[in-house]
């Protein structure tokens, strides 16, 4: 497909402006999608409000933007397993495929990764992508492609809740209820955890938290959060906590709420990259860590939870801003977190299946 495309770029921090590039041409492996919907991250905030999360600094101008849905316009001529008009969600991390991390199946720690949105690699806030036919998953006709964009935070709440060993008959609770909290919520339900608990200090997302599926919510700036959770499983604490907050109070906040011999699984990251916690009382419960970087081999599994009804995915969304409107979409999803659930951008209107 020749022509160009209009693309989102950062210009700097807290400036959003367009430009235009060529229309991308797939290579035989590849397929041109025809984006529809890109959700808005934290992280993508976090580099418009800061120009940089750890040692990935952004050079303006930058396309942000890592969570796609859309439909296929173009396919390699070694592409089989996809068509034009089919209904995608993209993975966005391209790997190296031979490391020892990529052989053991472990690909999300791959070194050498490409990943949309993560400087130097442009992400996606534009038109169209082409990008590697293996890394985009056809939607069954039941799933949007707003949905088919959402797959992605989905699968940090699927990965996390592998990394937790949920399973049936579990108290579990999730620190923090924005996106992530609640797709970790939604993932432990999908797998039958008992009984989910959902702790933040925003009212409106506990309330959101409870619209998708919480068994109950605890809001931690009127309540005990912790004498809370010990009141509600007699004393003895729950079997798994996923943190997603990312701050040192809901850390140690999950590491007295859980009981002993359970698993806590950090997701979110600390605005400083460090933080004291009690690991006495860690080791005195024999707790098991575990963290997440991403996710691995979720996007099928998570496609059919969102298809089969097990997964409300479309309810997590509170804001859809268009593609002419980038600038006041990215201010208000940081002006506004409180109302700001989950916001996704409309690049173009949806293929109709």
């Amino acid at each position: 497909m020749k022509g160009t495309m209009k693309v989102a770029v950062m210009n700097g921090i807290g400036k959003m402006g367009y430009t235009t590039r060529p229309i991308p041409t797939p290579k035989e492996d590849e397929v041109l999608v025809k984006l529809e919907y890109v959700g808005i991250c934290g992280s993508d905030m976090h580099y418009y409000e800061t120009g940089a999360i750890g040692n990935y600094v952004v050079k303006p101008p930058f396309v942000l933007g890592h969570e796609p849905g859309g439909t296929v316009v173009e396919v390699g001529s070694a592409v089989k397993h996809l068509k034009v008009g089919d209904r995608v969600a993209l993975e966005p991390g391209k790997t190296c495929g031979h490391c020892k991390f990529c052989r053991e199946g472990k690909y999300n720690l791959c070194p050498d990764v490409v990943f949309f949105a993560t400087p130097p690699v442009d992400g996606v806030f534009q038109e169209y992508v082409a990008h590697e036919a293996n890394l985009c998953f056809k939607l069954p006709d039941n799933v949007s492609t707003m949905e088919g964009a959402l797959i992605e935070p989905l699968a940090v709440g699927f990965h996390a809740a592998n990394q937790g060993g949920a399973h049936a008959g579990q108290t579990a609770v999730v620190m923090g209820a924005g996106c992530i909290g609640l797709v970790s919520m939604m993932a432990l339900k999908a797998a039958g955890v008992s009984r989910v608990y959902v702790v933040d200090i925003m009212q409106k997302r506990l309330d959101k938290a409870l619209e998708l599926g919480a068994d109950g919510v605890i809001n931690s700036r009127e309540k005990d959060a912790v004498q809370t959770i010990l009141d509600l499983t007699d004393g003895l604490g729950c079997d798994l906590v996923i943190e997603t907050a990312g701050t040192e109070i809901t850390t140690r906040q999950a590491i007295e709420m859980a009981q002993k011999g359970a698993n806590i699984v950090l997701v979110g990251y600390s605005k400083s990259g460090e933080m004291t916690l009690p690991m006495s009382l860690a080791l005195d419960k024999e707790l098991t860590f575990k963290t997440v970087f991403r996710y691995r081999h979720i996007y099928p599994m998570a496609i059919d939870a969102v298809a089969s009804g097990k997964i409300n995915l479309k309810g997590i969304v509170t804001n859809i801003f268009d593609f002419d409107d980038i600038q006041n979409a990215m201010d208000k999803s940081i002006s506004d977190k409180a109302n700001i659930v989950k916001a996704v951008v409309k690049i173009a209107e949806e293929t109709k299946v």
